[in-house]
């Protein structure tokens, strides 16, 4: 595992973790396993063996007595085994049982008083953990789960993209909100960055794009949740495909260099840089402009008494700047963020000539 996951060269191919959502029986645990080993494109199995549930009364696991399956299906299948864990206890059964690979969830990672009993319990202890973002798009409780961690001298911490809880989200069952997991292999360029597409898409039709993407941004590779019989599978059921479905959905997929030494393509890609580089400068010498004009604004209102917020105002730029952009071919969503952002940068502006 660390030396296929942590050390990756240039020319790895993608990194494959797949398995049943939930570990239900012997059988289903051994022959799932099997069958993706048989597609020669998994390089790690999974199944979840506590599964805590938003509300109680559902299949939450079979708990410890499924690491033996799991341990079973490693020795018959040569491939290391990942399962994920939110309490100590979780850590010590899954250690007893020589489990290879260990994940912190994404409930477990927003609650810094779990992650921390895990990375006691972890204290030197040589094993490689994967840390799930926390469900809600709080980028420092994701750094914060690794930290904890790495302080417990842990030296193989990965990191697991699963999307995050959005209100009113229709497209995913967990939005991607990709500039997230972008920024976190900012902070951190050398750990190894996984996508969920399972938890991000909630249903197996979608899968292939959102495994592609992640490829087209440089993740190491994807974990994808697989079931024998996924239309009756315990837990999880519209997400998970059959073995060979997913070998399909893996063989498909488009895998890119992150660079390459190319004469030709290095240097065509430096000039098309430096037209960025040299329009960035344009935008930046434009919004400098725009606030100092914003600051004027902020100054006749004062002196005349006037509220910083107008909400007509705020409108009209916004439905202007939207058809504006479509013009352009920006998308919608893209034009408000931007546009929220500067009207904040105008309204703090505008606060601290109030203020002075």
């Amino acid at each position: 595992m660390k030396s296929a996951l942590f050390n990756r060269q240039p020319d790895d191919k993608p990194y494959l973790i797949a398995g049943p959502c939930s570990a239900e029986t012997e059988e289903q645990v051994l022959e799932t396993c099997q069958r993706l080993a048989a597609t020669g494109k998994v390089q790690a199995l999974r199944a979840g063996i506590w599964k805590p549930r938003t509300k109680p009364g559902g299949f939450e696991g079979v708990g410890t007595r499924g690491l033996p399956w799991l341990k079973k299906a490693s020795e018959l299948t040569g491939l290391p085994i990942a399962v994920e864990v939110a309490t100590a206890k979780h850590v010590e059964d899954c250690l007893a049982f020589g489990v290879d690979i260990l994940w912190v969830g994404a409930r477990t990672t927003g609650n810094p008083f779990s992650v921390q009993e895990i990375a006691n319990v972890l204290r030197g202890v040589d094993v490689p953990v994967l840390v799930k973002n926390p469900i809600h798009p709080e980028l420092e409780l994701w750094v914060g789960a690794v930290e904890r961690l790495q302080k417990a001298g842990l030296t193989h911490v990965g990191l697991i993209h699963r999307g995050f809880s959005s209100y009113g989200n229709t497209d995913f069952r967990n939005a991607p909100m990709w500039h997230l997991p972008i920024e976190m292999k900012r902070r951190m360029p050398e750990m190894p960055l996984l996508c969920d597409p399972s938890h991000i898409c909630g249903r197996r039709d979608t899968l292939f794009g959102v495994a592609q993407q992640a490829l087209n941004l440089g993740f190491d590779g994807n974990m994808l949740e697989s079931h024998i019989d996924p239309d009756h599978a315990w837990s999880d059921a519209r997400q998970q495909i059959t073995p060979e479905v997913l070998r399909d959905l893996i063989q498909d997929l488009v895998w890119r260099h992150e660079t390459t030494d190319q004469r030709e393509f290095l240097t065509a890609l430096a000039g098309l840089r430096e037209q960025i580089n040299q329009l960035d400068a344009e935008i930046m010498q434009l919004l400098g402009r725009r606030m100092a004009v914003a600051e004027k604004i902020g100054l006749y209102k004062k002196e005349n008494d006037i509220t910083i917020l107008q909400t007509s105002r705020w409108n009209e730029v916004l439905e202007r700047a939207q058809r504006q952009g479509a013009s352009v071919g920006l998308t919608r969503e893209f034009v408000e963020q931007y546009l929220a952002a500067v009207h904040l940068e105008s309204i703090n502006r505008q606060n601290k000539v109030m203020e002075g």
